[in-house]
């Protein structure tokens, strides 16, 4: 692995870190109405301490990585809410603050609990367009306009303490190449990056992966890629593929095993019986997967049901 690696601690000692849950669910739970453009990023704004609570469930739960409430926080974003670039960039180091405050709670509960850590979430472009393209890929910007987008983000992340990157939910080759060229910025930055899939080899947005794989074998900073929020069933086939094309640590947080409704905008069940991320571990594990949790639909239940497997 790559130095300055944060992950290299837990790795040596057991054989996968374990990622948090879904933020939006929990914080739904709790009363929150996230049908807003801004999504959880809404909640930075209006009652941040919820966000510190999930996270601290998350750690109760066994999670090992707090993923920040960032995925939708841009200044971008906020702007159309009023608020200018320092104010943006302000919510958006708030979002690792009240992760970091949760991991001193868990720790002051549990002072052996071992390494804990808080990952800076980094959404697509497609999530700040919150019209489901984060899943399509099919928004067309140059590079440039990427790395503008991006920057004050990452910039406030790491800024901030977070001990790295999750680049995650990303569908399109032109943004993962911009946003790996803006972390190279960052020199003792470090990040992982995770995909939206059309099918088990290729991008949301068809490029084949080992396209995308060749692409970011020259960045020393990422230290694992790999696959998140998208189907249960899909992961294992997609995480066979990655195998075979890099020697990194994969990554796998896939959505419950619920499908969504895009017409009533409602979950269901799958089948006789909802499938589980505890279900799938030993398929993931032989696949190469290092860093697993979940993301949409799933919760500290699950996460629970991940670490006691580890």
């Amino acid at each position: 692995m790559s130095q300055n690696n944060p992950l290299t601690a837990i790795l040596e000692k057991q054989p996968f870190v374990v990622l948090d849950g879904a933020m939006a669910t929990e914080l739904e739970a709790r009363g929150c109405n996230l049908a807003d453009s801004l999504w959880s990023a809404k909640v930075l704004v209006e009652n941040p301490e919820l966000i510190r609570e999930v996270h601290l469930d998350y750690y109760r739960a066994g999670a090992q990585v707090a993923i920040t409430a960032s995925y939708q926080a841009t200044p971008a974003g906020f702007a159309a809410r009023g608020l200018d670039e320092a104010q943006s960039r302000a919510l958006i180091g708030k979002s690792v603050e009240l992760a970091r405050k949760a991991r001193e709670a868990y720790l002051a509960e549990n002072p052996h609990a071992g390494t804990l850590l808080v990952a800076g979430s980094v959404g697509p472009y497609g999530a700040y367009l919150a019209d489901g393209s984060e899943y399509r890929g099919d928004y067309v910007r140059s590079a440039g306009e990427f790395t503008a987008f991006h920057r004050p983000r990452v910039e406030a992340l790491l800024d901030a303490g977070a001990d790295l990157l999750a680049c995650e939910t990303l569908p399109s080759f032109t943004e993962i190449k911009a946003l790996a060229a803006l972390l190279a910025e960052y020199p003792r930055a470090r990040a992982w990056f995770s995909f939206t899939l059309r099918d088990s080899e290729h991008l949301s947005d068809g490029t084949p992966l080992r396209e995308v794989v060749s692409a970011l074998a020259n960045s020393p900073q990422i230290v694992a890629l790999g696959i998140n929020c998208i189907a249960l069933e899909n992961t294992t086939a997609a995480l066979k593929h990655l195998q075979s094309l890099t020697s990194l640590p994969l990554v796998v947080y896939p959505n419950s095993g619920e499908h969504y409704d895009a017409v009533t905008k409602t979950w269901h069940h799958h089948g006789e019986a909802c499938e589980t991320l505890a279900g799938y571990l030993p398929q993931w594990l032989e696949a190469g997967a290092k860093l697993i949790g979940g993301c949409c639909r799933t919760t500290p239940k699950d996460i629970a049901e991940l670490n006691a497997q580890r």
